[in-house]
């Protein structure tokens, strides 16, 4: 059994200084890639930790991105959720560039609140720096999602946060 962690990495400190004395809705970000590590078999986690941070980042008024594997988003289940439709954006497979490289050029826009990126594997200490370097330019959050792997490397702990991917079809 593993015990629910989040692996993230501050662009700056002055994120939370930023946020402080400010509603979360309007508070504004320095830039953040975080990485959620998710399972199809505890689909509770998913809507303990990320459907909040989702519903909290729809109050603003930038866009949030998707890029998804070939999976559609469920409108049924956005609406459900309580997330904007008018604010999620979806794309399958970003097509000639890499999902990193998609984040990339999201990030560094501004015009979303949150990026969502599904890679199916960890992504290399360069590409980190890439899209922390995105996240701050764009002051957007960066979230990089990953299916737990049977065989994590030695050097992971085993402590990860497990999020649930039935929230696309």
């Amino acid at each position: 059994m593993h015990t629910p962690s989040l692996k993230s990495s501050s662009v700056h400190r002055r994120f939370r200084q930023a946020t402080r004395g400010t509603t979360p809705q309007c508070a504004p970000a320095a830039g953040l890639i975080s990485e959620l590590i998710y399972s199809e078999d505890q689909p509770g986690l998913t809507q303990m930790l990320l459907l909040p941070l989702l519903q909290q980042l729809g109050m603003q008024s930038r866009w949030q991105l998707w890029l998804t594997p070939q999976q559609k988003l469920s409108r049924s289940w956005l609406i459900a959720s309580g997330l904007p439709l008018d604010k999620v954006m979806q794309i399958h497979q970003p097509g000639a560039i890499t999902c990193v490289e998609a984040m990339i050029k999201a990030l560094q826009t501004g015009n979303y609140s949150v990026v969502l990126g599904w890679l199916p594997e960890e992504i290399s200490d360069d590409d980190r720096r890439r899209l922390e370097k995105a996240a701050s330019s764009g002051q957007a959050l960066g979230l990089i999602m990953r299916p737990d792997q049977v065989n994590l490397a030695p050097s992971r702990p085993s402590y990860e946060l497990k999020i649930h991917s039935s929230l696309y079809h």
